[in-house]
């Protein structure tokens, strides 16, 4: 089976090189010509649009950044429903479910099966294909996919056959990990002001009921380094907060807590920037309360 992959960005190559370095047979698409050679002195081959790589591969992967770049290379003008070889196509981003009953749908009309299969774990999750996969969709598609998945990931979980089933999973556990950061990053401003050491404090805090995540990884290695740069760029976060806010609304579903995480992001990114990562949301945080974290390690 050869597998296209479209999309190598700061999930997307990392998984790719994965599945090449498995010995999968690999064909890629992205519009950074940089980033495909990297596959390319891999081994892999190089396609120049979605629907190339359709009809060069049985099935076709994606993992795009935004809403617009998944709807295009799905099913835009060059899109991937209109290539010739491939018979499933598989979405890997977080989309929300509106978009992958869509694409469902249209790759159903084009004798094309569908599957999604959203990511979590971050960028680190990713180059140590330890990744959590939540797959839903056509079962076939997932049978024949389920080896490539394994090569890339840690934990791979089949939600059923209903498209758009792990999207609503996917921004399930999302508003999680962005609530786990949000409330870590919170309490340790307050432990920082009162004067308690923030390596004392993990050390606690990591053997104790408040563990989590951003406790475990993102504040140990991304905030006391003051380096922030767990690799979630806040456009990105920006995005798929939006997405748990349509998929709320359309399950009509009252968000209390997560409608303030949601808030508290936003003003970081209007203080950061979009580009920065999501872990500066610690110097919103500490501008609000008059304090520094500070760098440890």
């Amino acid at each position: 089976m050869r597998i296209g992959y479209i999309g190598l960005g700061a999930m997307g190559r990392p998984m790719a090189i994965n599945l090449v370095n498995a010995g999968h047979d690999l064909v890629v698409c992205d519009t950074d010509a940089t980033k495909t050679a990297i596959l390319a002195q891999r081994g892999a081959a190089v396609a120049a649009s979605p629907k190339e790589t359709a009809d060069q591969a049985d099935i076709v992967l994606a993992c795009l950044p935004s809403l617009a770049a998944a709807e295009a290379v799905a099913g835009g003008a060059d899109g991937a429903v209109h290539g010739g070889r491939a018979t499933a196509f598989v979405n890997m981003g977080t989309t929300g479910s509106a978009y992958s009953r869509d694409v469902a749908a249209k790759m159903q009309a084009a004798g094309k099966a569908f599957l999604d299969a959203p990511i979590s774990g971050g960028p680190p999750g990713a180059e140590a294909a330890t990744l959590g996969i939540m797959c839903s969709g056509d079962k076939a598609t997932f049978d024949a996919l389920e080896p490539a998945l394994n090569a890339i990931a840690k934990k791979v979980v089949y939600l059923g056959d209903k498209p758009g089933a792990a999207q609503t999973m996917k921004l399930v556990n999302n508003i999680i990990s962005f609530g786990n950061l949000s409330v870590a990053l919170e309490a340790m401003t307050l432990g920082a002001k009162a004067g308690l050491d923030p390596e004392q404090m993990l050390e606690v805090i990591n053997a104790s009921s408040g563990r989590n995540s951003a406790t475990e990884t993102k504040i140990p290695n991304h905030v006391l380094t003051r380096t922030f740069d767990y690799g979630g760029a806040n456009y990105i976060i920006e995005k798929d907060l939006e997405l748990w806010r349509r998929e709320a609304e359309m399950y009509e579903t009252p968000m209390w807590l997560g409608t303030n995480i949601r808030t508290l992001f936003l003003q970081s990114m209007a203080e950061t920037g979009r580009d920065k990562d999501m872990t500066a949301l610690t110097l919103t945080l500490e501008k609000m309360a008059g304090v520094q974290i500070p760098k440890t390690r």
